[in-house]
């Protein structure tokens, strides 16, 4: 059995068992309505209210309970198959200057897209493996220290924009070299016996009047990797990216043209021989030809290891839609009760209005029963 909680076990407990402790408290005391209405009755009919209201809060425990555990995600390590488990740590460094949007990729796409395709590739490639993501631009900076959280990874490619085009001073394909060896040196300290990959990908371009800072320091900590180059001699233009999100500013031009960026091979290969790894042109048509994982570090573990979990989290769902049911049977029927009782009480309301009425509609009224009278007396008087 394993649990995979939606939230910190920690803040779940914390969340939970107050409200738990009320309702158990709620369960063994009984409802006070009940108790005062079995007082002015019969103490078998008190005795069967308090039971009543017990069972009601026993079960609403139970659905407390029932969430608790569906929010926990059980689950147990399904099949008995074998997945190839990549003991691997993988440094990812993306160029994000201005020049990673060229659209040159494919049918006019941006390089960036490329460079998604790409990771994506080297992610299906390395199961298991623990993925670092380093951007360079006008600085270097760690977006995503090591992790096998994939899913996490792709989504900041998805969001990955290059620098903003009115900031941009130039900038040099090697500023994130001190940065990767940090993080290999990390890497290597830490898990002595995983592996180590770097994959670069950028253009090659560089617009500073510096030589690139070498990669050099980095080799000792590379066992397999590889420089990914994007781009074309020809060049493609280049979007101006601002601040927003959607911003369409149009191209950004060079003496009253579109300024195009153009890939230095050159550079990238002398990158990828002080990496001590392979250097290969990417296009849109091919995929990446990617190098094996270092046998020491490839094995094969249980699928359920490694994420293939068969979930239970269902059966207490199932539990909570039945206990839910319950309550809004029960809160039906009191509502159904309630109308019974109003219903007796307004009949004999009208019926006593009816009863009223009629019993002044008998009674005749005083002036009419004074002209009746007026002429027998009128009588009377020329008798005598």
């Amino acid at each position: 059995m394993i649990f995979q909680p939606v939230l910190h076990p920690l803040l779940l407990v914390l969340l939970f068992v107050p409200v738990i402790a009320l309702a158990v408290w709620l369960t063994v005391r009984g409802s006070g309505h009940s108790t005062s209405s079995g007082t002015q009755g019969a103490g078998s009919g008190t005795a069967g209210a308090k039971s009543g209201t017990r069972t009601l809060w026993a079960l609403r425990v139970l659905l407390l309970l029932a969430c608790f555990v569906m929010l926990l995600r059980p689950g147990i390590p399904g099949g008995a198959t074998q997945t190839l488990a990549t003991d691997t740590d993988i440094v990812l460094v993306v160029d994000t200057t201005a020049s990673i949007v060229a659209e040159d990729w494919g049918d006019g796409q941006p390089r960036i897209d490329g460079v998604r395709e790409d990771v994506r590739a080297i992610v299906e490639e390395y199961p298991g493996a623990r993925f670092a993501l380093i951007t360079s631009d006008a600085a270097a900076e760690l977006r995503m220290p090591l992790t096998t959280d994939t899913t996490a990874l792709m989504g900041s490619l998805e969001v990955l924009r290059p620098e903003v085009t009115s900031q941009s001073r130039g900038s040099s394909i090697g500023i994130s070299a001190p940065l990767v060896s940090e993080t290999l040196a990390s890497a290597a300290e830490s898990s002595p016996d995983r592996s180590r990959m770097v994959f670069y990908f950028g253009d090659g371009e560089q617009t500073v009047d510096t030589p690139p800072e070498p990669f050099s320091g980095s080799a000792k900590y590379t066992d397999a990797g590889g420089v990914f180059g994007y781009g074309t001699a020809e060049g493609g233009p280049m979007r101006i990216t601002g601040g927003g999100v959607d911003d369409d500013e149009g191209y950004i031009e060079y003496q009253g043209e579109d300024a195009l960026s153009v890939i230095d091979e050159q550079n990238l290969e002398a990158l990828a021989e002080q990496l001590g790894v392979e250097y290969q042109h990417r296009t849109a048509d091919a995929a990446p030809t990617l190098p094996d994982a270092p046998s020491t570090t490839t094995s094969y573990a249980e699928s359920g290891e490694v994420g293939n979990v068969t979930e239970l989290y269902w059966i207490a769902a199932l539990v909570i839609i039945a206990l839910l049911g319950v309550e809004l049977t029960r809160a039906t029927l009191l509502i159904a009760r309630l109308r019974q009782l109003r219903s007796p009480r307004t009949n004999r309301s009208l019926s006593e209005r009816s009863e009223t009425k009629g019993a002044r509609s008998a009674v005749p009224e005083r002036g009419t029963k004074r002209r009746d009278e007026t002429p027998a007396s009128t009588g009377e008087g020329g008798a005598s």
